[in-house]
């Protein structure tokens, strides 16, 4: 297997794209469960029958790209492959000083956002991304040795690597977090996202409040014809205001609310790339079921 992927790390983007596409299409065809994920969760977003079509062939580039990011070699620089769109934030977010959050969704090539980033700032400051271990002993150890790239770190989610998020915070470094990411039980809270409860991440916005860090949205849209990413950064909106005599369910709600729909906003940017046949709404083993709430109805793309 590790044979195949380091040919497949030399090929050219464009040519991996191509065979994600058909990649993506086969899984589809192969995978009733995959295809009845996608199409409910695109329908509750309100996502238009060609952004779903889109996102099918999208799902795949993103497995065939992987190859190309986790085997290029440390001293081959991305290069033209990343184009920058509002990395001002962060370049003054890094000159102020108070540590980095950086939030990205299941969106376009999330990967290489924190290759980039290390890149170009990782000079002056480590960004560290938290991830969770693949199962498979091959894939976590190409995994790990992948991501060990210089200005870049990972720690487990654990609560050991929460520890080392605040710490890296409150260094005034870089942390990257995928905030849509289902967590286990009793580091989330039940709230809407495209309408429907979703069991939330509190990890984000708890480290946001804690270390009093800059926090920048950022994702990588992947451009036509293999022509590389554009990384696009921009401030997050205010957490909301801690209100008087809220209990901390009711602020973690109000903070994960409000996270979710940061999430809506920048996945409608390019409905196409999000990964919709992710499993976003399932209940987390010992986690209890989401409480009957009103919720907002997802609008059209």
């Amino acid at each position: 297997m590790l044979a195949v992927l380091r040919w497949l790390s030399r090929r050219p983007l464009s040519t991996l794209h191509r065979i994600g596409a058909a990649l993506g299409w086969l899984v589809w065809a192969v995978s009733p469960t995959y295809r009845r994920r996608l199409r409910e969760n695109a329908a509750q977003a309100g996502i238009a029958a060609a952004d779903r079509r889109q996102a099918v062939a999208q799902a795949g580039r993103m497995t065939a790209e992987l190859p190309w990011l986790w085997l290029r070699p440390a001293d081959r620089p991305l290069g033209e492959a990343v184009r920058w769109d509002g990395d001002a934030h962060l370049q003054a977010a890094l000159d102020a000083g108070t540590g980095v959050l950086l939030l990205t969704p299941h969106l376009g090539c999330w990967e290489v956002c924190a290759q980039a980033i290390a890149e170009r700032w990782g000079d002056r400051s480590t960004l560290t991304a938290m991830y969770r271990p693949a199962r498979q002993d091959w894939l976590r150890e190409l995994e790990e040795t992948a991501r060990a790239r210089p200005g870049l770190a990972t720690v487990p989610a654990s609560l050991a690597g929460v520890r080392q998020l605040l710490r890296a915070l409150r260094r005034g470094e870089m942390v990257g977090v995928l905030p849509d990411q289902v967590p286990p039980e009793g580091m989330g809270t039940w709230a809407p996202f495209f309408g429907r409860e979703a069991y939330t991440m509190t990890l984000a916005t708890k480290l946001a409040r804690q270390s009093g860090a800059a926090l920048l949205l950022i994702w990588a849209e992947r451009l036509p014809q293999g022509a590389g990413f554009r990384l696009r950064v921009a401030p997050a909106p205010a957490l909301p205001q801690p209100a008087a005599g809220a209990t901390e369910e009711a602020q973690s709600r109000a903070d994960a609310t409000a996270l979710n729909g940061w999430m809506e906003a920048l996945v409608r940017q390019s409905p196409g790339q999000y990964l919709w046949g992710y499993h976003r709404y399932k209940q987390p083993r010992g986690a209890a079921p989401a409480a009957a709430a009103p919720t907002s109805t997802g609008g059209p793309a």
